[in-house]
This record gives structure tokens, C-alpha cells and sequence, in this order.
């Protein structure tokens, strides 16, 4: 437990396919109670976690800790919820700092959830009436859901060429593969965007979460170019790829700089002035 209180998100991974050479332990196919019966062993090791912190608690608000009072309102508040039978990332927080208070807790259940459903091949590209529930469960929770098929990653895992796969994807009904659909999906679920840089030698790509201003994408790459930030040489990326890359964005005007205010947009391709 102890490793998945530092991850971001919690991903399950939910069989939502009949067959009887793959035998399930309880001898039935039931994605919803097989989610159910993995949050319920999260939520008690929640309420173990969170139980223990109340003695300290306790002593550090006889000695005025005027944090230590907010945190155990929001621990009992908490423990109130898993009693019910909800995860802890239902509860409501009243403003910024009583986020980062929830967020201190690390609990299993108030991290964000994506349910991935494992169908047949045929019904890869729709999902099924197992799926269909996951879904319902999914949206009814604010969780992310994807379809995929095992059985056909595994396949397009042993194809060497990009024509090939698309090929065989577009013969299953499918425009992308499953891992790219659950990459999409965890992205979407926590906030995520990419921008990118590109050179004559290399191109890269760099994950920040959405509504980050440019210095602070900078940083990502390099604390100093983020405390030097000047501008940064920005293209959208519809432009980039429509006009050949950035001799022919700046030739068409399509390149334009963008200084300290600027809130990066998904797929930016940025050159960052900095001063040493």
C-alpha cells in the first residue's frame, strides 16, 4: 500500500470479457464488484492510516498547533465518509489550503480513478454490456473509463511497421491503440497537457499540467531557464505541422513571442530565451 500512496492516480484494470479457458477466483464475470472489492481494501487502509494520526494530533493541538486542529477536523470529516461506504475524494474542501491539507493525507481513495475495461477483440472498438456498467460507475463518480482489448495490444505489440499496425487497427474498428487511449485518458484525469521542443538533431516532449504560464513550463526542462525566462518563440502546433515546421511557420508569420503571462496551450512548440 505503501507504494500506491505515492502515485497520482489509481488505475483499474477490470476484466469485462467471458471466457472459459480464463478462469475467474470467484467464478463469474463482474467488473463492478471486482472495483468495489479493491476500493474496499483502500478504504480500510485509509481508516487505519488515518486513526493512527489522531493521537499526534491530539498532543500537537494541546500544544497550540493551530494546523494540527485543521487537519483533524478534516481526518474525522474523512473517516465519517469511509464509514458510509465513500472514498475519500468525494469529500467537498472548502478552499485552496484545505486542498493541500487533503493532499498532505496521501490517501489511497482521494486520489483520481480510471477504470480500464478489458473486452474481446470484436468488441474493442464499443465495449460490452460488462464495460457499459463500468462506465455508468465511472461517470456516477467523476472517474475516467477506457475500453481496450489486451488481446489485441499483445498482437500489435509483435508488429514491427507503423502501416502495419494501422492497418490492423483499422481493420478492428479502432484509430489509435489502447495504450495510447489509456495515456489520453490519464492526461484528461489529472490535468495534463504536452508541449514540445524541436531542434535539428532532436525533438522532445514535456508534460506540465494545464494552465502553466511559460517560465514555469521552462523550468521543466531547466530551473535556470525559468529564473532567466525572457521570451519564448511559441507555434501552435496545427500551424508547425500544416507548414512544414518552423522555417515555414516564421515565413508565414505563424511564430510569435510570448512573454512571463503566457498560459501554454497543448502541443505548443517552444524555443525559451533565457539569460544566464
Amino acid at each position: 500500500m505503501g507504494n500506491i500512496r505515492e502515485v497520482d492516480a489509481v488505475v483499474h484494470v477490470l476484466r469485462c470479457f467471458e471466457d472459459d479457458d480464463v478462469t475467474h477466483v470467484d467464478g463469474k464475470i463482474d467488473p463492478i464488484a471486482d472495483a468495489e472489492t479493491v476500493e474496499t481494501e483502500l478504504m480500510l487502509a485509509d481508516l487505519d492510516s488515518l486513526n493512527k494520526r489522531i493521537p499526534n494530533l491530539e498532543r500537537r493541538i494541546r500544544g497550540q498547533d493551530k494546523e494540527a486542529k485543521a487537519i483533524l477536523g478534516l481526518v474525522q470529516r474523512v473517516i465519517t465518509l469511509l464509514e458510509e461506504g465513500l472514498m475519500a475524494r468525494t469529500l467537498e474542501r472548502a478552499d485552496a489550503e484545505e486542498e493541500r491539507l487533503f493532499e498532505g493525507l496521501q490517501l489511497l481513495t482521494g486520489k483520481p480513478v480510471l477504470y480500464v475495461c478489458n473486452v474481446d477483440e470484436g468488441v474493442a472498438a464499443n465495449g460490452n454490456e460488462f464495460s457499459a456498467k463500468v462506465a455508468k460507475k465511472a461517470e456516477a463518480e467523476g472517474a475516467g473509463c477506457v475500453i481496450i482489448s489486451a488481446a489485441i495490444e499483445a498482437e500489435i505489440s509483435q508488429m514491427d511497421s507503423d502501416a502495419e499496425k494501422r492497418e490492423f487497427l483499422a481493420d478492428m474498428g479502432l484509430e489509435e491503440t489502447g495504450l495510447a487511449r489509456i495515456i489520453r485518458a490519464g492526461y484528461q484525469l489529472l490535468g495534463l497537457q504536452t508541449y514540445f521542443t524541436a531542434g535539428p538533431k532532436e525533438a522532445r516532449a514535456w508534460t506540465i499540467t494545464k494552465g502553466t504560464r511559460a517560465p514555469q513550463a521552462a523550468g521543466v526542462i531547466h530551473t535556470d531557464f525559468e529564473k532567466g525566462f525572457i521570451r519564448a518563440e511559441t507555434t501552435a502546433f496545427a500551424d508547425y505541422i500544416a507548414l512544414g515546421g518552423e522555417h515555414g511557420a516564421k515565413d508565414a508569420g505563424k511564430m510569435r513571442l510570448e512573454g512571463k503571462d503566457y498560459v501554454v496551450q497543448d502541443g505548443d512548440i517552444m524555443m525559451f530565451r533565457f539569460a544566464n
